[in-house]
C-alpha cells in the first residue's frame, strides 16, 4: 500500500518524464506548476454540447426539488392527508426519483470537470447547479398555474432530453484512461480540443497520473479510510452535508410553507424565489474562475447566516406578538437574502470542489459515499422541519444558523483553493498537504 510519501515521490516523477526541464511544483494558486496539458484552451462545439446533454440531468435534479413546494398544499387538499401521511404510490415515486438523482448528482459534475480546460472548469461545472436552479424556479412558477400532477409530467421532460443526448456525447478521457483504452483517449482527447489543438501534452498528463494514481491503490469504499484520503474524503463530506443542514433544503422544499406560517402570500414568496435565484447564481458562474471557489463560498455562508438571523428574529417577534406586521416583511427579506448568498456559493461549489479532489482511482466509490451522506443529511432535514416548526419556529431557524456558522469555519479552516489547477495540480497539492 502507497504511503503519502511515494504518492508524491511517484507524481513529481511523472511530472519530470513529461517535459526535459520541468518548473518547480508550488501551491500557490495560479501559478504555473510545470505539469504538461496546463495551457489554457477554449470551449470546441463538443465540451458544449456535452455539457448541456450533461447539465439536462441538472435541470431535471431542479425540477424534482423545487416539485414539493408549490405541489405540497395540491396534494394535501386531492387526497385528504395531513402533515405527516402519505401515499404508497407517492413513496414509491419519491424512493425511485430519490435513487436516479442519488446516481446523476456526482456524475455531472465529475463528468463536466473531466471534460473541461482547466481555466473554464470552474464555470462550467457550475452550469450543473445554475440548470439545477432554473428546474427549481421553473416548478416555483410553473406551480403557480398547473395542477401538481401535470407539474410532475413537465419535470420529466428533461429527462427524456439527456436520455436521447447521451448517444451523441463522448466518454470522459480520464475514465477511459483509467480502464486502459488508449487509442479512445485520444480521439476523444482531440474531439473536445478541437482538431487543429495539440493534445499530446495533456494526453500523457492524464496517462501517466492515472497511471499512478492506480498503482496499488485498491478503491473499495472500505479503502477510503486511509490517511492518504483524509483530507480530500473530509472535505467533500463536509461541504456535502453542510449544505442541506444549513436550512437549503427546507428552504427549497417547503418555502411556500414558511411563507404562509409568515402570513405572507405563498405566490408571491415563490415567484420572487423564482426571479431572484436565476441572477445569482449567473453571478456565481463568471466570478467562479475569477476570485476562486473559497472566496465566493466564505461569501455565501456568511450571506446565508445573516439571512437566517432575520428569519428567525421575524418568527421571535410573531411568537412574542410584540411586532406581528413586520414578520412577513421580515421573512420575506430573509428568504430573498437566503437564496441569494445560497446561489452564490455554497448552492453549487461544493460539487465543483468535489468533482476536483478526489483522485481517479477512488472517485466512484468517494463520491458514492459523499452522496449516500448528503442525500441522508437532505433527509433528516425534509423529514423532521414539519415537527421542528411545530415545535419552535424560531428555534428551527436558530439551529440552522449554527449549522451555517459551522460552515463558515469549515471552509475558512479546511477547504482548498483549486481555481487555475488541472485535476492532476490539485492531487499533488492535497498530498503535500497531508506531508506538511
Amino acid at each position: 500500500m502507497e504511503n503519502p510519501e511515494s504518492l508524491e515521490e511517484g507524481l513529481i516523477a511523472k511530472s519530470s518524464l513529461a517535459q526535459p526541464n520541468p518548473i518547480k511544483i508550488t501551491n500557490e494558486v495560479g501559478e504555473r506548476s510545470g505539469l504538461p496539458g496546463s495551457d489554457n484552451s477554449s470551449a470546441t462545439p463538443v465540451v458544449v454540447l456535452s455539457t448541456l446533454v450533461a447539465i439536462c440531468g441538472s435541470f431535471a435534479h431542479g425540477c424534482s426539488v423545487g416539485y414539493s413546494s408549490p405541489a405540497e398544499s395540491g396534494m394535501r387538499a386531492d387526497l385528504g392527508l395531513s402533515v405527516t401521511q402519505d401515499v404508497w404510490s407517492l413513496y414509491l415515486g419519491r424512493f425511485s426519483l430519490g435513487i436516479g438523482l442519488a446516481i446523476i448528482a456526482y456524475v455531472i459534475p465529475v463528468y463536466v470537470a473531466e471534460i473541461t480546460p482547466k481555466n473554464i472548469r470552474g464555470a462550467f461545472t457550475a452550469t450543473n447547479q445554475f440548470l439545477i436552479m432554473s428546474g427549481m424556479s421553473v416548478m416555483y412558477l410553473v406551480g403557480t398555474i398547473v395542477s401538481w400532477r401535470a407539474l410532475a409530467l413537465i419535470a420529466a421532460v428533461p429527462c427524456l432530453l439527456q436520455v436521447v443526448g447521451l448517444f451523441f456525447i463522448p466518454e470522459s478521457p480520464r475514465w477511459l484512461a483509467k480502464i486502459g483504452k488508449e487509442k479512445e483517449l485520444e480521439a476523444t482527447l482531440q474531439s473536445l480540443r478541437g482538431k487543429t489543438a495539440d493534445i499530446s501534452m495533456e494526453s500523457a498528463d492524464i496517462r501517466d497520473y492515472t497511471q499512478t494514481f492506480e498503482k496499488d491503490s485498491k478503491a473499495g469504499i472500505f479503502d477510503l479510510f486511509q490517511q492518504k484520503y483524509a483530507y480530500s474524503l473530509s472535505v467533500g463530506v463536509g461541504l456535502m452535508a453542510l449544505q442541506p443542514l444549513a436550512g437549503s433544503a427546507a428552504i427549497a422544499y417547503y418555502a411556500s410553507y414558511i411563507f404562509a406560517a409568515a402570513d405572507l402570500l405563498t405566490n408571491i414568496g415563490s415567484i420572487s424565489m423564482a426571479i431572484i435565484q436565476l441572477p445569482a447564481i449567473g453571478v456565481s458562474i463568471l466570478l467562479t474562475d475569477r476570485f476562486g471557489r473559497r472566496p465566493l463560498l466564505l461569501a455565501s455562508t456568511i450571506g446565508m447566516g445573516s439571512s437566517l438571523t432575520i428569519i428567525a428574529l421575524a418568527f421571535g417577534l410573531q411568537d412574542t406578538h410584540l411586532w406581528n406586521d413586520a414578520t412577513p416583511v421580515l421573512v420575506y427579506i430573509g428568504i430573498m437574502g437566503f437564496s441569494i448568498a445560497y446561489s452564490l456559493g455554497m448552492a453549487g461549489l461544493p460539487s465543483v470542489i468535489m468533482s476536483e479532489i478526489f483522485p481517479i482511482n477512488i472517485k466512484g466509490s468517494a463520491g458514492s459515499l459523499v452522496i449516500l451522506l448528503h442525500n441522508c443529511s437532505n433527509w433528516i432535514v425534509t423529514y423532521t422541519f414539519h415537527f421542528m416548526m411545530e415545535w419552535s419556529r424560531t428555534g428551527t431557524f436558530s439551529i440552522f444558523w449554527v449549522i451555517c456558522a459551522a460552515a463558515v469555519a469549515f471552509v475558512a479552516f479546511l477547504v482548498p483553493e483549486t481555481k487555475g489547477r488541472t485535476l492532476e495540480e490539485i492531487q499533488i497539492s492535497i498530498t503535500k498537504r497531508l506531508l506538511k
